[in-house]
């Protein structure tokens, strides 16, 4: 049955949604305020990387304790303004309970890494449809640590990446620096994870899949969604801020950090906060990683992009309305120094560039996917956190498999919007 689906948000869920639904041949129309692929979203600025060992959620047991010092110092890699405490706390209070015993993790990373699996390959097939095949690189990615000792002191992370598939190479202090000469030499110990991947310009892999989408028949309508008009248990329309409304079948909430009152218009309240993340572009570098690389003390992405060298990461929990802190992407930058001796240190201002984006996140660390409770024509679709690039392909395939009635490819009782209560 063909069916009108208005595709709310065109980051990179959005997106892989609009391709897959026209494949399926749904009428598609797709509503987003900005230029898909801009600096607004999320989808532009992240770390790039397509990892099928992202399991790890944030909240880990004992997280707790470190909670205080995440207030006090605000250049931390997780600081949280005090000023948004109070509207933060009900969402804290989930997010440590989440996180409280390695029991409660476990089943966390179990469903993340059904999300993830085969991530780069996914993307490497959407890419290559929609002719942009070369943004896509599966040269693996490398962890990398100042001793043997720091990786074992990660020990339940790796815990949880072994448990769900994930294989990797250690690599000696010589080995090491031989696959990545350019890496200062405080680094001795490293693991290669050959499965990965990375995107070398999210922003514009973005755009050419809604242009690709677009070429198959889908519409883009340059406006916010309002919230939705439902008549005895089915959508009629979708609200437009400034517009008439847009009669439809079915509609995806895909609007990232701007979800979450989405939700609530179609009968959810959902747990749903913005990490904001920042990042440092250094054009013309002068030293460009063969590799995505993270480094365990500074736990950002280091990596080459289309644009230049990036360093990705931070989180700040201050709500969606709060002005940047700039000097959190200078951590960033100064990171770089220490990490690429060869990186100048007089770099022009011009060849810097720092940006800050929404991290659309839930306490416990798994998107919401899944039908809504005012009516199923209503499909969720977000809150992924860190894994929004490499989950992306997945996501857009499981809303498809709703869309169209059919058993979605992996369990999504996980990732229910309901689980909040």
């Amino acid at each position: 049955m063909t069916l009108h689906v208005v595709v709310i948000g065109a980051g990179i869920v959005g997106a892989v949604s609009a391709v897959e639904l026209t494949r399926d041949g749904h009428r598609v129309t797709i509503l987003e305020p900005g230029p898909p692929g801009g600096e607004q979203a999320a989808s532009y600025g992240n770390g790039t990387m397509l990892s099928p060992g992202s399991v790890v959620p944030m909240s880990l047991p004992g997280i707790w304790k470190k909670v205080p010092g995440y207030l006090a110092d605000p250049l931390g890699p997780l600081t949280i303004r005090w000023s948004y405490l109070p509207k933060l706390a009900p969402w804290l209070l989930r997010f440590l309970r989440a996180g409280a015993t390695k029991e409660k993790v476990r089943p966390t990373a179990r469903a993340l890494g059904q999300l993830l699996a085969g991530c780069p390959e996914l993307h490497q097939e959407l890419a290559e449809e929609a002719g942009v095949g070369h943004l896509i690189k599966r040269q693996g990615q490398l962890h990398v640590f100042p001793s043997r000792a720091h990786f074992e002191a990660e020990a339940f992370a790796w815990e949880l990446r072994r448990e769900n598939g994930v294989k990797w190479l250690e690599l000696s202090a010589e080995e090491l620096h031989q696959r990545e000469p350019a890496l200062d030499r405080r680094y001795t110990f490293g693991l290669m994870i050959e499965e990965g991947g990375q995107c070398l310009d999210p922003g514009a892999y973005v755009a050419a899949l809604i242009a690709h989408a677009e070429a198959q028949g889908a519409k883009r309508v340059q406006a916010g969604a309002a919230g939705f008009r439902i008549e005895g248990g089915r959508l009629k329309a979708v609200r437009v801020q400034g517009r008439d409304e847009i009669p439809c079948d079915r509609a995806v909430i895909s609007a990232g950090a701007r979800s979450r009152e989405l939700a609530r218009a179609a009968g959810d309240r959902v747990s749903l906060e913005t990490e904001r993340g920042y990042h440092v572009s250094i054009e013309n570098a002068g030293v460009e990683p063969r590799y995505p690389t993270m480094p365990s003390d500074g736990k950002m992405a280091n990596v080459p992009t289309a644009a230049g060298l990036r360093i990705a990461g931070q989180v700040e929990l201050a709500g969606l309305a709060a002005a940047p802190n700039w000097k959190r992407a200078e951590v960033l930058r100064d990171f770089a120094l220490k990490t690429w001796p060869a990186l100048p240190r007089d770099l022009p201002p011009e060849r810097v560039k720092f940006w800050m984006g929404h991290r659309p996140s839930t306490p416990d660390g798994l998107p919401c996917i899944g039908p809504a409770s005012a009516t199923a024509d209503v499909v969720h679709a977000y809150g992924h956190g860190h894994v929004g690039l490499a989950g992306g392909a997945m996501t857009g395939k499981l809303v498809a498999d709703l869309i169209a009635g059919r058993r979605p490819r992996i369990d999504l009782a996980p990732f229910s919007p309901q689980r909040f209560g």
